[in-house]
């Protein structure tokens, strides 16, 4: 790795730490109702929320009513996501004057907003109006964001509560994290973002004048209108020219704040964090790597803070570090070494990497970026995934595969990282012969259950949907690059799809009827298949008494527990998906040196 790696890699570990402790206690005071800076401002406008909208704020839930309510609310969110696309065309600011979007499109794309994952099938800045950036996309970046942060907290409140039947009220938890932790933070980055250049406005989309002539070969049409073409069946093409560029305009700068802070990913722009209107220079691309990690990290902290004991996230917190670092390194160190077959074709190889790259951001900003965000369930891209190296592009595939539970999405990975945690103390109890405990809660057959199917669900849904789709017709229609690539652009999709990631081996053609239902299929139960059992896991732990640490209770707060911690993570993620690895990235990797 060069210099400009390691001190970017060291900076960048430093503000997170520095950051991440007083969001974390923000966020802690927040949802146990206790005061803070925002209290007195955003009072009135809470106590006006549950009165317009009939909620007793006073009134807690069962689990199994918060799961009901979490269900519901994200459903509403879906089918108010799927109506806006529908009925854009008949609907103000839509300067464009943007068509309805497809059923099939418009399905996947209510579904992906929902569950957090912000896969983008379509390309942004030709579909979607202005409204439906706004009033759709962005207010369910918000929502699901929220959505994520609330079960987290249920779950925690299990640790930290006993011998009570509730985890908390739905409705309340997920005003207040909207209210005083995604809002006022969103409105500070959104402000930040438009003084660097970010593009913040109502107008139509503008055609300029560029400096140079764009050369280009223009498809040639029949009589008829229809493509002409040659003997061979390739389409007959002229040259062309041009000195126009239709330039986009768009509320850009509000939703890039809520889509990194929230680890949605999904953008205005196709281009996504690689385009200078969502990510104008390297500062704000620094920023913005800071916001994805901000909340997940800061969960730790209020993790710790919650349950009385700051040593708990302290310890989850270092155990994500870890494993950050050693996936930064990876990938910026491959990147860096460029590709050898391009270097047989004479192309300077000693730079690194630089196919697919911002030259704004370069390979080690870019290499950092993949994989933060594929650490965090976030998406959002500024380079193409689908150029990096095979081992370059391995790290952002294994990191979802690892349940995105390294820092994870704002709340999904702190709860991710909490089942591994039950069933790392469940492995350990059964090698010394004692029962296991975590947090001074008994880890019985009822959790273990529950943490067995968080964990299997996205393996399945990835690795099924993945077999379906290379064996039918509709699946290899996509494929745009033959071979093992073409494998890894399948898996990818899906364990982007299943893990709430969102972003993608571009390569492949997924906006199909066919990747669009089977995609929103596997974002559907790769969100709700794992929060359903962790808000039951919560029910069950909150009913139990707390137990007294003794002599014979594993300690969960040192190095011994982190290092176990880590290796449960990586032998299942690794263990799941070792052998569809080997038929992609693994085989493109050693076709590098026939």
């Amino acid at each position: 790795m060069s210099n400009h790696a390691w001190v970017l890699l060291g900076l960048y570990l430093v503000v997170l730490l520095a950051l991440v402790k007083p969001v974390g206690g923000c966020i802690a005071a927040v949802m146990e109702g206790k005061p803070h800076c925002l209290l007195k401002l955003g009072t009135p406008l809470e106590h006006l929320i549950y009165r317009i909208s009939g909620v007793a704020r006073d009134k807690e839930m069962h689990w199994l009513h918060y799961a009901l309510g979490i269900l519901l609310f994200n459903l509403l969110g879906a089918l108010a996501v799927y109506a806006l696309q529908r009925l854009q065309a008949w609907l103000p600011l839509n300067p464009q004057a943007f068509a309805p979007v497809s059923p099939d499109s418009s399905f996947n794309t209510a579904v992906s907003f929902a569950t957090n994952t912000n896969w983008q099938g379509y390309t942004g800045e030709t579909t979607m109006s202005y409204l439906t950036q706004m009033l759709g996309l962005a207010v369910q970046n918000f929502f699901s964001a929220a959505t994520g942060i609330v079960v987290v907290i249920a779950m925690i409140r299990g640790f930290a509560r006993h011998t009570v039947t509730t985890i908390g009220n739905a409705w309340v938890d997920l005003t207040r994290i909207t209210l005083y932790v995604l809002l006022p933070i969103s409105l500070v980055f959104a402000v930040f973002l438009a003084s660097q250049g970010a593009i913040q406005n109502f107008d139509a989309y503008k055609d300029v004048t560029t400096l140079e002539v764009t050369k280009y070969d223009n498809p040639k049409n029949g009589p008829d209108g229809q493509p002409l073409k040659d003997e061979k069946g390739d389409p007959v093409t002229e040259p062309a020219t041009t000195q126009t560029q239709s330039l986009p305009m768009g509320p850009i700068a509000s939703q890039e704040a809520i889509k990194m802070l929230g680890t949605n990913g999904g953008g205005i722009f196709n281009a996504n964090s690689a385009h200078p209107f969502e990510n104008p220079t390297p500062l704000t691309n620094f920023v913005q790597m800071l916001s994805i990690f901000l909340i997940p990290g800061a969960l730790c902290i209020t993790f710790g803070v919650m349950v009385g004991d700051r040593r708990q996230g302290w310890a989850v917190l270092a155990a994500m570090t870890l494993m950050f670092v050693a996936m930064a390194v990876t990938a910026m160190h491959f990147e860096q070494q460029g590709n050898p077959l391009l270097g047989k074709l004479g192309i300077d190889q000693a730079v690194g990497n630089w196919e697919g790259k911002e030259t704004r951001f370069g390979i080690a900003d870019s290499g950092l970026f993949a994989t933060i965000t594929t650490l965090a369930s976030c998406g959002a891209v500024n380079a193409m995934h689908d150029s990096f190296t095979p081992l370059g592009g391995f790290v952002p595939l294994w990191n979802m595969m690892l349940g995105e539970v390294v820092f994870g999405g704002v709340g999904s990975g702190l709860y991710g990282m909490l089942v591994f945690a039950i069933m790392a103390v469940f492995v350990a109890g059964l090698m010394i012969g004692r029962t296991p405990e975590y947090i001074g809660k008994k880890i019985e057959s009822f959790e273990m259950k529950m943490v067995a199917i968080a964990i299997l669900v996205t393996p399945l849904l990835v690795l099924a949907g993945t077999a379906i789709a290379v064996m039918a017709a509709a699946g290899i229609a996509g494929i745009s690059n033959p071979g093992a690539h073409g494998f890894s652009e399948i898996l990818y999709a899906f364990t982007s799809a299943a893990n709430n990631n969102g972003s993608a081996f571009a390569g492949i053609s997924a906006n199909t009827p066919f990747y669009n239902v089977m995609l929103a299929v596997a974002m559907w139960f790769g969100r709700f298949g794992v929060i359903v059992p962790v808000l039951a896991i919560a029910g069950s732990l909150a009913a139990k008494k707390r137990l007294t640490a003794n002599a014979g209770t594993l300690p969960t707060h040192g190095p011994l527990f982190v290092a176990l911690l880590l290796g449960t993570v990586v032998l299942v993620g690794a263990l799941n998906y070792v052998p569809a690895l080997a038929l992609g990235p693994v085989i493109e990797h050693l076709v590098l040196w026939p």
